[in-house]
């Protein structure tokens, strides 16, 4: 073991009782946390031993829908084999149970221990490894080496703030990155970051998540929803909001004068449809779920889309939608599932998770970037009022959307199985 990656370990050890504890404190929230708990540890035998599957890795909620065109291509091209989806958060796992069903295998990728990595590697044998996005746990790359895994970081990207951060540990970043078989960079920026902390063979892709497609029955589901909510109703969605984003929204929608206006909310976060209910209650806004599966009444001021897997539909019931994470400090969430389905698109100033895709969208007049929830509010307002300027914004994040699509064959490209 290289001594970077022993201190590395070392400390990783040392921090296995802040590790469980946020375990614990996360399930007081999500009690999914506290499910398959081994797993976590590399404790999979319960789930039975398949002979070389393709291993994708998709942490969260995002990678997992992003990595949809990815699971489509592998099937298609290599039906020999199964997919094996891992993911760390519940939410995450609920997403790919939700997308895939039982055409994939699942389960919690494990912490970077060396006998956890082994443990996992060692039952699964996979016959490749495919990284989603900013994935980089040493001992499990050097694990994939040892065992002559391939291992590949796949719609990669890296931002200036997380590059200073791997500057920090020069001699862990380049012996981790340069671990991987082949990286297929996002943009131009992630690459040139990349390689500057020594990664080799690093192509630019694109992101597989212009590839997303809109599901027919999530645009099916879309209009009945758009029945339910009034089909003559302006309707504003904010979608995957974060901590702190609501109250900014409710209070700058408040004074939003379009008549008839029902704004419809989708935290990112299951876990914080409580919360999000409450805020919305104590401003004594009349209010339903979208879970109750009602026709939204006439008097009906917000609508809480507490419900997984349906952000297609919500987008293609709306008329604009403020895409969240992005007016304070968290960097963004994805506005491409928006474009695709050829919606207006505004967009707060924080948006460094998806810099390049945000500046080509607004470039286009696809989306409108703001600086604050006042402006959100303004600028739905005006396109709620102006059909024409509407209509043109939705042209335009169609055609975005189609014009960027391509980098799942270009990945392909690059896996040597």
């Amino acid at each position: 073991m290289s001594f970077p990656r022993f201190l590395y370990t070392l400390a990783f050890y040392l921090l296995l009782p802040y590790v469980l504890a946020r375990l614990a404190w996360r399930a007081r929230r999500q009690h999914g946390y506290l499910s398959h708990l081994g797993e976590r540890f590399g404790h999979h035998a319960g789930q039975g031993s398949v002979a070389t599957p393709l291993w994708i890795h998709a942490v969260s909620v995002g990678e997992t829908r992003a990595a949809e065109p990815l699971v489509k291509a592998l099937h298609a091209r290599y039906p020999q084999h199964r997919v094996l989806l891992t993911h760390m958060t519940p939410t995450g796992r609920e997403t790919g149970e939700a997308l895939y069903g039982e055409s994939v295998l699942r389960g919690y990728l494990p912490y970077d221990y060396p006998g956890s990595v082994a443990r996992f590697l060692d039952h699964f044998r996979p016959r490749a490894g495919l990284v989603m996005e900013t994935e980089i746990w040493p001992n499990l790359i050097h694990g994939c080496r040892t065992r002559g895994v391939p291992i590949y970081l796949i719609n990669a990207r890296l931002s200036e703030k997380s590059f200073e951060r791997y500057r920090r540990i020069p001699r862990l970043a380049r012996e981790s990155l340069a671990g991987f078989t082949a990286i297929a960079a996002q943009t131009e920026e992630d690459a040139r970051r990349l390689t500057a902390l020594g990664a080799a063979n690093v192509r630019v892709t694109g992101s597989i998540k212009f590839d997303v497609t809109p599901p027919p029955a999530q645009i099916a589901l879309g209009r009945v929803l758009r029945e339910r909510f009034g089909a003559g109703r302006p309707v504003l969605l904010a979608a995957s909001t974060r901590e702190g984003e609501e109250t900014l929204l409710l209070d700058a929608i408040a004074r939003l004068d379009v008549s008839g206006l029902l704004t419809v909310i989708v935290p990112r976060h299951p876990q914080r449809f409580e919360e999000v209910a409450d805020l919305v209650a104590a401003r004594g806004l009349p209010a339903q779920r979208r879970s109750a599966n009602e026709v939204v009444d006439a008097g009906t001021r917000i609508v809480l889309g507490d419900s997984m897997g349906e952000m297609f539909a919500y987008y293609s019931a709306c008329d604009v939608a403020f895409v969240g994470g992005s007016l304070l400090p968290l960097g963004g969430q994805n506005l491409i599932e928006a474009c695709a389905v050829g919606k207006p698109v505004l967009i707060g100033p924080s948006t460094y998770n998806f810099a390049e895709a945000t500046e080509l969208a607004v470039q286009a007049g696809a989306a409108i970037q703001v600086p604050d929830a006042a402006a959100v509010a303004r600028e739905a307002g005006r396109l709620l009022r102006d059909p024409v300027a509407a209509a043109g914004m939705a042209r335009a994040a169609a055609a975005f959307a189609a014009a960027h699509r391509g980098a799942t064959d270009k990945v392909m490209e690059l896996l040597k199985l």
